[in-house]
């Protein structure tokens, strides 16, 4: 498997499938914070020993399968040019910490692209698996699994009353990070959002946006996750989580049968008008693609749109993102380059739709 073939799809291969709940949660991802025992922490650790995990983790997973994750690549950040680093946070691949590392850093990746481990990152290994749709448990499952298939042959850092050792305090204990992400057109519109991540906040989670800490909620996509990792077990913040996330997908559903109910006229021309503008535009900034998408989703979802895929907000978000864009083009491009060529790779995606 060679770094291109990372780069020329815009959507993951476990994207394309569906699961639970799909018209509201997008995916489920587990994370999971592992350092080696006999090693210091990244943020203190000397050059030699990382690059000795890099080349341990090279040797020993690279090309390797686990039950459905296939053929796992390595690839070395400092490898990477500035637009390739881009694209692999842009598809949650790595993330931006990450992609500023220049040296004894990498990331090993499944073939379907659902198992992504970063190396060196804040902790020496950050194992990320995704499932489409809402499957907080099985994916608990399965990344348990993982994690053991990576113990085989790794003594992990592990304290008896502690719990998983951690480069930062708060991944300390059970070192897991439980995420879904949503699309929640309908409690944005009307306002409903707003008085609801407080709460949220308060039950010991939290809300951030599509790239995580400090991304903004652009296309009406949120990313509900724990923020507790001590003192509570993996079933038991999973559990939190998940009940969470079901108020919320109860929620939106009666806020878009209340809209269809009160303000069909007005949804409609709102999700046609932004159509029209996906398809029609020769222009577009990034934002207003987002939420024009956000509305089609919605649009396609509940009927009003049909014979176009639901996958398209998956595709398009990441597919238009500046990475993504000057990785097509394979060339540096302005602002206003990305713009004009954001406007036609859409307008593409929805001829080929229509």
């Amino acid at each position: 498997m060679t770094l291109q073939h990372f780069m020329n799809e815009a959507i993951s291969p476990w994207m394309r499938e569906e699961g639970p709940d799909s018209d509201i949660v997008l995916s489920t991802r587990i994370r999971l914070a592992r350092n080696f025992a006999q090693y210091s922490f990244p943020i203190l650790a000397l050059d030699k020993d990382l690059q000795h995990i890099c080349q341990f983790i090279r040797q020993e997973y690279e090309h390797q399968s686990f039950q459905d994750y296939h053929d796992f690549s390595f690839v070395p950040i400092q490898d990477l040019s500035p637009i390739e680093r881009r694209v692999l946070v842009e598809k949650h691949l790595i993330s931006p910490h990450l992609a500023e590392q220049n040296h004894a850093s990498a990331v090993l990746i499944s073939k379907n692209e659902q198992v992504s481990i970063m190396v060196n990152e804040e902790d020496h290994l950050r194992i990320q698996l995704y499932f489409p749709g809402f499957q907080l448990n099985h994916a608990l499952k399965k990344v348990f699994e993982l994690d053991d298939w990576l113990e085989g042959k790794i003594d992990y850092a592990f304290d008896e009353k502690r719990g998983y050792l951690t480069g930062c305090p708060t991944n300390v204990g059970t070192g897991m990070r439980a995420s879904v992400m949503m699309h929640l057109p309908s409690l944005s519109w009307t306002q409903q959002i707003n008085r609801m991540i407080p709460a949220i906040n308060q039950l010991g989670l939290v809300v951030r946006g599509i790239y995580g800490e400090g991304s903004e909620a652009t296309g009406n996509i949120f990313q509900i996750s724990n923020q507790i990792t001590l003192g509570k077990s993996e079933e038991d913040i999973v559990e939190d989580l998940q009940s969470v996330v079901r108020e919320l997908i109860e929620h939106e559903r009666k806020a878009r049968n209340y809209i269809m109910e009160q303000s069909s006229t007005r949804l409609e021309d709102r999700i046609f008008r932004s159509y029209g503008v996906l398809a029609y535009s020769r222009i577009i900034e990034s934002k207003e693609a987002a939420r024009c998408l956000s509305d089609v989703r919605l649009g396609i979802d509940l009927g009003i749109i049909e014979n176009v895929s639901r996958n398209i907000l998956n595709e398009l978000m990441v597919l238009t993102q500046p990475g993504f864009l000057q990785q097509y083009a394979k060339k540096t491009l302005s602002a206003n380059e990305r713009d004009v060529l954001r406007a036609s790779l859409i307008r593409e995606r929805i001829q080929l739709e229509g």
